[in-house]
Order: structure tokens, then C-alpha cells, then sequence
């Protein structure tokens, strides 16, 4: 019996497919492949990698390689799945993929999964969009066996994508000619990025295969390769998660390297530190060739390509409507969008912004991102709705000393007990029950009351019952900034 983890690395933030996409709230937590069920490309994946068992393989717990700041979107996401039981490593800033699977390399070798401590990871990125789960499965199981006959462990499969145009936003892997019993091809090299006309040459040659960031080996593979190529690597990795601390959520166990030691880690991809320094060397990398119809979704183009079409070309959700339009990716969220007359067009509305591109310029929405950051501003990271851990809120309405938020918290949380320097706070319960703590009181309220939290008082909204609570807020004072608080007790451990 060969023990798997599925290991899913959850990192990166969309900044292509912005407004949709933002750094508090990826696009791997988004439903952007077409599909009916409107489940996330993060579930899709954790879903895909959790059908591999076979009566050869048996799948451990799954492994998410995870922002900290990300860990209750997971969980929100995990919950709605059945049968899934994962282990989060909680990243305290990016450092790419090469820490990243070093973490679960680490955790794999101690976790006891199996009697050797050496499981094969599954290792795939939690952004992709896959239309044949069968054929993905199984190319998936052919790289699993690859490894698994391997008894020197140096054996390192990769799946290889099956270009379909040539593009040049993919890394490319050159195969060999011969296959095995597995169907797999060895590697002889990979390739950058290319320009137009290599791209062109890589597709007509056919031996060229987009890679696609998905691989199969053993921990020991991966921490024995890495202390070969990236000794720095690995030894600062091993530092942080030496000094790791743990605890748990409903159940779900988060774990934590060192935030300090973390930061200290140099940055690189599974690609540029290992794999791409392999061909030709001790460790063997096989590729299976995968026909699934994939796609990265790096773009808008890319959902558009993916997504429902209408007889016109047109992919469209929310309230739409469009007039004598063609070949056009509309999404509304919060209001009726319609065009009139355009063609090859990109709309993408949010409660507060807009992006109008060109389709066949939707990587550069990445520029306008820059210049969110460079200018400060808030549409750059946040939506106007922002999930929290104990629920959401959102930001209905702002000017000059005041801001007026509706607030969502579940059943059973609470926001953190707190104050704030700047502004005091209004709060009105429009449906279900209120615990508030005001100062050295508590009090409970339920629909059509009301309470004033002063300016410097210590306070908490929380929900006892078993309904959600709504609540109006409205803020008033000099500054209104979200980081304007002060915590005193939190159930999530933020600061």
C-alpha cells in the first residue's frame, strides 16, 4: 500500500484578475471555471486530489500550504466540502513555492502518515481549472505509480500539459521520444517563457509541453534535491518550522513556522531551485502527459476561454444584458451591466470598482494593480464586502467623519473585545440577537434596538444564538481606518 498526501499550495493573489481578485481575497477562493455548482478553484483542487485513491493508494489527511492571513477562508471553503480532513501550514509572508513545499516535505516526514515517514506528495497549485476530472485523475495515478516503483527514490514525475496554441505565458518542458509502461516521456530540459516564434516552433516540433506546476515525489526526494541545489533553502526553512508553534480550529489543526525566521528565507520557485537543474542528473524526472482541457486562468482572457459561451461568443454573469455584442466576458456583482455594440471586450463590475479591457490586453490589468498600490488605496487589497473569521461586513456607504457598515457575525462568534482611539460606534440590530459588552457592561439586544459605544471604550458585538446576527454600524470621528483597533482578547489570535 502506497500512502499519498495531497498537498495543495494556496498562495499567490490574482492580481491578474482584479477587481474579482484581490490580496484578501484571491482568486483561488473564487467560482470562476463555468461551472454549475459554483464551487471555488481552491475546493475544485482540494476535490480533485481527494478521488486519487485507488486499492494501492491510500490518501492521508490533505496538506494546504496557506497565507496566515488566508486560514478562515480555507476553513469557510473546507466546511462546505463532506469527508475532507486537511492539516494548514500558515505561512507568515510569501516566499514562494520552494519554501512552501519544503514545509510539507517537513511536516510529512514527521507526521507519522505511514511507518516510514516518507509518503508521496501530490503537489498541485489551488488555481487551476481542470474539464476532465477522469483524465486528470488518472494521469495523476500513472505518476504516483512512477514514484512509487522507484526503490532508490530519485524519481520525480511531472505532469506536462498538451499545448493547444502557442503561448507564451507558460513555461515549456521538452520530452523525450520514447514512452514507458506508464506512458510517460523523459524530460530532457525546460524552457522559459518564450517569444511568439518560439512558442510557434515549440508546438509545430511537438515535443514541447506546457508545464503546468503539478509534480509527484517523495518528501525525501524533494528535502534530499533541495539540500543538493538549494542548501539555503533548506536550512532556513528547517529553522522556522523547528521553532513552529500549533493549534486548531473547529477541529483543523494550523501550524506555524516562525514568523521572524520565515521572513529570512530566500525566495524561490519549486522550478528555478530543483526541478529545472534535474534533467540529466541523479534524479530522474518522467513526465505523463496531460489532455484534461487545463487552464491556469492567469488572465481574463483565460475564464472567458473556459466559460459558457453564448451563440455570440459571450460569457456572461450576474444581471447582464447585452445588445449586438460579441465575443465578451461581462460579470456583474452587484448591479445591471449592459453593453451595447462592443466586441472582444472585458467588463468586470464590483460593488466598487469597474475594469473595461480590451481581451486581448487582459494581462496587463496587472499595471492598473501597481498603480493601486503605489497610490495606497484600499481597492487594491480589500472588497467592499470583507470576510472575517466570525463573519463579514460591509462598507454600504462613507464621507467626511462617518461610514456605515451592515455586519454579518454566525452563530456562536464574536468580534474581538476592543476599542478605538478615533471613532466611536452606533450599533442597531436589524435581525437576530446581540450580546454586547460596553464598557463594564453587558447587555443583549435583538431587532430594532440600538447602543452607542463611546470613543475609548472597550466593547464586543457577539452572536449567542443559533441564527445569524445583522447589524447596522455606524462610525463617527476624525479617522475611520481599519486599523484604527486595539484588541485586548481574540478567539482568532489575531493581534
Amino acid at each position: 500500500m502506497t500512502t499519498v498526501l495531497p498537498v495543495i499550495l494556496c498562495g499567490g493573489s490574482g492580481t491578474r484578475l482584479w477587481p474579482l481578485s484581490r490580496a484578501a481575497f484571491p482568486k483561488q477562493f473564487l467560482a470562476l471555471s463555468g461551472n454549475d455548482q459554483k464551487t471555488s478553484l481552491f475546493q475544485e483542487a482540494v476535490g480533485r486530489l481527494n478521488q486519487l485513491a485507488l486499492p494501492s493508494i491510500s490518501l492521508g489527511n490533505t496538506v494546504i500550504v496557506t497565507n496566515e492571513d488566508h486560514r478562515f477562508l480555507v476553513l469557510d471553503q473546507l466546511r462546505e466540502m463532506e469527508s475532507i480532513k486537511a492539516t494548514l501550514l500558515l505561512e507568515p509572508a510569501g516566499r514562494n513555492t520552494a519554501p512552501a513545499l519544503t514545509l510539507a516535505a517537513l511536516y510529512a516526514s514527521e507526521s507519522g502518515v505511514d511507518k516510514t515517514h516518507d509518503p508521496i506528495l501530490v503537489i498541485t497549485p489551488a488555481d487551476q481549472t481542470i474539464q476532465n476530472a477522469d483524465a486528470f485523475k488518472n494521469a495523476l495515478q500513472s505518476c504516483i505509480s512512477l514514484v512509487a516503483d522507484d526503490a532508490n527514490k530519485k524519481t520525480i514525475a511531472i505532469l506536462g500539459i498538451r499545448p493547444t496554441a502557442p503561448e507564451t505565458g507558460y513555461g515549456y518542458i521538452k520530452r523525450s521520444d520514447s514512452k514507458g509502461s506508464f506512458a510517460e516521456y523523459i524530460v530532457e530540459q525546460f524552457a522559459e517563457k518564450p517569444n511568439l516564434e518560439t512558442a510557434m516552433a515549440y508546438l509545430e516540433d511537438g515535443n514541447y509541453c506546457w508545464n503546468g506546476g503539478m509534480f509527484v515525489l517523495r518528501a525525501s526526494t524533494w528535502l534530499a534535491a533541495l539540500q543538493e541545489y538549494r542548501p539555503d533553502i533548506l536550512e532556513a526553512t528547517q529553522k522556522a518550522w523547528g521553532q513552529k508553534t500549533e493549534d486548531q480550529a473547529d477541529g483543523t489543526p494550523f501550524m506555524r513556522p516562525d514568523k521572524g525566521l520565515f521572513g529570512g528565507i530566500p525566495s524561490d520557485s519549486i522550478d528555478y531551485a530543483v526541478i529545472e537543474k534535474c534533467p540529466g542528473s541523479q534524479y530522474h524526472i518522467k513526465m505523463v502527459e496531460l489532455n484534461a482541457g487545463w487552464n491556469d486562468l492567469g488572465a481574463w482572457d483565460a475564464v472567458w476561454q473556459v466559460g459558457h459561451k453564448d451563440g455570440d461568443g459571450n460569457v456572461t454573469s450576474g444581471d447582464v444584458l447585452l445588445s449586438n455584442s460579441t465575443n465578451s466576458l461581462v460579470h456583474a456583482s452587484s448591479r445591471l451591466v449592459s453593453t451595447v455594440g462592443v466586441d472582444n471586450l472585458i467588463v468586470i463590475e464590483t460593488a466598487d470598482a469597474v475594469l473595461v479591457a480590451d481581451r486581448s490586453k487582459s494581462q496587463d490589468v496587472k499595471h492598473i494593480v501597481n498603480q493601486l498600490g503605489a497610490q495606497k488605496r484600499e481597492e487594491k487589497t480589500l472588497h467592499r464586502k470583507v470576510a472575517r473569521p466570525w463573519g463579514w461586513y460591509d462598507s454600504v456607504d462613507e464621507g467626511e467623519r462617518f461610514k456605515v457598515k451592515r455586519i454579518q457575525v454566525k452563530p456562536g462568534a464574536s468580534l474581538s473585545l476592543q476599542m478605538h482611539h478615533h471613532r466611536a460606534e452606533h450599533w442597531i440590530v436589524v435581525k437576530g440577537t446581540a450580546e454586547i459588552t460596553n464598557g463594564d457592561k453587558v447587555i443583549t439586544l435583538t431587532e430594532n434596538q440600538s447602543t452607542y459605544i463611546p470613543q475609548g471604550q472597550t466593547h464586543r458585538l457577539a452572536n449567542p444564538g443559533k441564527t445569524p446576527l445583522e447589524v447596522i454600524e455606524v462610525q463617527s470621528g476624525s479617522y475611520l481606518g481599519e486599523d484604527d483597533i486595539v484588541r485586548f482578547e481574540d478567539t482568532y489570535g489575531r493581534n
